[in-house]
């Protein structure tokens, strides 16, 4: 920043605070935070062209992703489904492997249910009014506030962790953010200040301001942050107690026993079933428990194949919302299964080349540990240079 612009930065941040009342959110913060917005938010490509699909788009992949992470896949999914049209009808083969990479897939799930009523019920057009967007499938209160005011310059709040956390440590707010009773009240104080000729730039000036100074882990920016002359957790040094969150309840453990199973130059994958974690999804067959090399081989001669050989492998782990996976894996090299229809083959095993499967069946990242073994790059990995 050039003297002269700091200069004027400092002046702008004296006349806001000398402004302020301290009657804790009010519309006074409006201002500092759109003149901040406009020098320092990031440039993003679903910023440049706010049209609503897109804005959908990536509002559900920035959920549980970090936005470096979202990049690629954002313009990835719309260059193959440019339209909702596509996304409503979309083979789920194709769509799971799009979102491949990204996790909680029943996110992508929702989003093609919510293309469908799209199509029926709105022409194929995302609907502008927050109230209808909240009949969608999977679209709550903070991405249809998203919608609206970003895509169609409605005012309606966008209240995500972001937002939460910038607005409990600026008025105090002593509620536990994982109730809705809290979130709602937020929502009503973002609301009474939103201004009318640019909601969904407010919007995103709040949630910026939390990805990038007033952080959840580290150290906040306070220094850097222009509406630091009203934090009531900034000028009572308290920023560390906001925002209040009850404490987790801890991850189930389950104990997995995963199956590199190799014949001649193909490799055995499974689909999961239509329900419970993961639904739809390929893998590699696993079992339940730590399993050790003669039980292995017992299991798949009783399943109908012959082991020719078995290695160990190392041991992985994988964490999910509320489960967390303790894997160890094994890589058994099996009979040519020349005449496999004849065979009893209870896993249910599809036997693929590794690169059809790379390219066409959507294997999730629990299982990046022991792909490297069957040459499968999965997610992110499988666009990098080698």
């Amino acid at each position: 920043m050039s003297t002269n612009k700091k200069h004027s930065s400092d002046i702008d941040m004296k006349r806001d605070e000398k402004n302020y009342d301290g009657k804790g959110l009010e519309e006074g913060i409006v201002k500092p935070m759109l003149r901040w917005y406009d020098h320092q938010a990031r440039i993003l490509p679903w910023r440049e062209d706010p049209q609503p699909y897109k804005v959908w788009v990536s509002e559900i992949m920035l959920q549980q992703t970090r936005v470096e992470a979202v990049k690629p896949f954002y313009d990835r999914f719309l260059k193959a489904l440019p339209t909702i049209e596509d996304l409503a009808f979309c083979k789920e083969d194709k769509l799971m492997k799009l979102w491949e990479g990204l996790g909680y897939y029943n996110r992508v799930r929702n989003m093609q249910k919510a293309a469908l009523q799209v199509m029926e019920q709105f022409g194929g057009q995302l609907p502008s009014d927050y109230e209808e967007l909240l009949t969608l499938s999977g679209i709550g209160s903070y991405t249809a506030g998203a919608i609206s005011s970003i895509a169609y310059q409605k005012k309606a709040p966008a209240v995500d962790g972001n937002v939460l956390r910038v607005i409990t440590r600026l008025t105090l707010n002593e509620g536990d953010i994982l109730k809705q009773s809290v979130k709602k009240e937020v929502e009503k104080q973002v609301m009474e200040i939103i201004p009318e000729d640019r909601p969904g730039d407010f919007n995103q000036s709040l949630i910026e301001l939390g990805a990038i100074i007033c952080v959840p882990n580290g150290v906040p920016k306070c220094q850097e942050c222009p509406v630091a002359f009203c934090c009531q957790a900034f000028k009572t040094g308290r920023i560390d107690e906001f925002p209040k969150k009850k404490q987790k309840q801890k991850r189930k453990i389950e104990e997995k026993t995963v199956l590199v199973i190799q014949e001649t130059d193909r490799v055995g994958i499974h689909k999961r079933d239509r329900k419970g974690l993961l639904p739809g999804l390929y893998e590699l067959p696993n079992l339940s428990g730590h399993l050790t090399q003669e039980e292995v081989i017992d299991y798949l001669e009783v399943s109908g194949f012959r082991p020719l050989r078995i290695q160990p492998l190392e041991t992985a782990k994988h964490i999910f919302s509320h489960v967390e996976w303790r894997m160890i894996g094994y890589v058994i090299r099996i009979e040519d299964l020349t005449n496999k229809e004849e065979k009893d083959n209870s896993l249910d095993l599809i036997f693929e080349d590794p690169k059809k499967a790379e390219e066409h069946y959507s294997i999730p990242a629990a299982f990046s540990a022991y792909t490297a073994y069957m040459n499968i790059r999965l997610g992110q990995d499988k666009y990098k240079e080698s």
